[in-house]
């Protein structure tokens, strides 16, 4: 089949290289002239283990190109995957703006017979307010069909490649139909659904597993209080079936793209309807709260005062094998160390240029290390923010030797607690009481 991708974000970049792929010839289309032309070049403008190279092949057998002409790209397509940003509102809904663009040029440029796959997360209710949109500005036949997308950073490719289900979500069986065969080589079930719940199945996946995570750190709170350990406890409730163990890793909170944003346009979307989402406005809260928890360990282990102090920071993305910061739980805690008057050496192995690019960071204040240990070199106290591999098998031996203190604050439990208690670092994780000097 012939497609177009409009947005070259995660989403749409993702996609595009994966459909051509698995052989369709694809034309991936951005208004950002400057991120086309590093994609014609060979470079990807996200970091995203496999890409690159998967993307690179397709284009030297001629399967996949990029380009900024939207109304070229859409006329000869059999189908256009819309992949736009939407971001969110101060109010926490959904600016709809690059989305509302993007259709307009699209009805104008549709020549034939075109799907029209969203893959944006947009409120329910927007596929249909498309279709309205579409008809209003052109008189050729089109189908608008939901395809949400439930990929994750730093595994985009293979979730893509390998997803757990297709959910398509049409009101004709024709362009389900088709859809669905464009799918086949992914090899995974495929429910089709209406054009409401396919819109509502991704919202509700996301702040289902949001829900999981604030759950287990509420949980570690509680456990750090009586003497438990969230990680048996973790362990003991993930046997059950009914509960699983995927997402109840205590730590300091999610971020990212998408939890943060999908959560806050679920309460939205339920107050428009006038429901009040109580259990999800408890879920956002206590992801907030959970970030001081970091800075409440360090002023327990600092004796109160962390003006002054140096610490450094391991980890700046908001997870592993992505450059992404946004909603990192780093930003928030580096904003509030440096409130509270302390020194940050920061160090991510990939990251480091997207936060150095945020605008509510005092980055004079900031010092941005060469790596691990020069981050670490003769701070008061060093907190494992972002569970890259190289923090988990840092040499903790020569962690201790470096820093002027030996103060650890695990932020994700990744560290080795055997090492730690014969070596007498003063280790706080999450979910745990302390181990204290020897």
């Amino acid at each position: 089949m012939k497609i177009t991708v409009v947005g070259t974000g995660y989403v749409g970049l993702v996609s595009g290289v994966c459909f051509a792929e698995i052989g369709n010839t694809v034309i991936c289309v951005d208004k950002e002239l400057e991120k086309i032309q590093l994609l014609n070049q060979g470079t990807i403008p996200i970091f995203e283990p496999g890409l690159q190279e998967v993307m690179v092949r397709n284009v030297e057998q001629q399967r996949l190109s990029f380009t900024d002409r939207l109304g070229e790209s859409v006329k000869e397509a059999d189908i256009v995957i819309l992949a736009v940003g939407t971001p969110s509102l101060p109010s926490g809904g959904v600016d709809m703006r690059a989305i509302d663009a993007a259709v307009s040029e699209i009805a104008r440029a549709i020549e034939k017979y075109t799907i029209i796959i969203v893959k944006s997360t947009v409120p329910v209710g927007t596929n249909n307010a498309i279709k309205r949109k579409i008809s209003g500005e052109t008189k050729q036949p089109f189908d608008v069909v939901s395809v949400p997308e439930f990929l994750r950073e730093g595994s985009a490719l293979s979730d893509t490649m390998k997803p757990d289900r297709i959910i398509i979500g049409a009101d004709n069986d024709k362009a389900a139909t088709i859809v669905a065969r464009l799918h086949e080589p992914f090899n995974a079930p495929v429910m089709i659904t209406d054009l409401h719940s396919a819109e509502m199945i991704k919202y509700a996946s996301n702040a289902f597993l949001a829900t999981k995570i604030s759950f287990i750190n509420e949980i570690a709170n509680i456990c750090e209080k009586v003497g438990a350990q969230v990680e048996e406890v973790a362990r003991g409730m993930g046997m059950d079936g009914r509960i699983g163990p995927q997402f109840l890793k205590a730590g300091i909170g999610y971020g990212g793209s998408c939890f943060p944003k999908d959560t806050k346009a679920l309460i939205q979307i339920a107050g428009n309807a006038e429901y009040d989402f109580k259990l999800l406005k408890s879920v956002v809260e206590v992801n907030q709260m959970q970030r001081q928890a970091v800075i409440t360990k360090l002023e327990q282990a600092l004796a109160g005062d962390l003006s002054g102090k140096t610490i450094a920071l391991w980890g700046l993305a908001f997870k592993p094998n992505t450059d992404d910061v946004r909603e990192s739980p780093a930003i928030d805690i580096a904003i509030r160390l440096l409130q509270q008057g302390a020194k940050l050496k920061v160090y991510d192995p990939v990251a480091m240029s997207k936060f150095r690019d945020l605008p509510d960071i005092e980055h004079e204040r900031i010092y941005y290390a060469h790596s691990e240990w020069d981050a670490a070199a003769d701070s008061d106290a060093l907190c494992l923010l972002t569970e890259w591999e190289i923090f988990k098998q840092a040499d903790l031996q020569k962690l201790q030797q470096t820093m002027k203190h030996s103060v650890v604050i695990d932020g994700r439990n990744v560290l080795d607690i055997d090492q730690i208690r014969q070596l007498g670092i003063l280790y706080y994780p999450i979910g745990r009481p302390p181990l204290s000097i020897n």
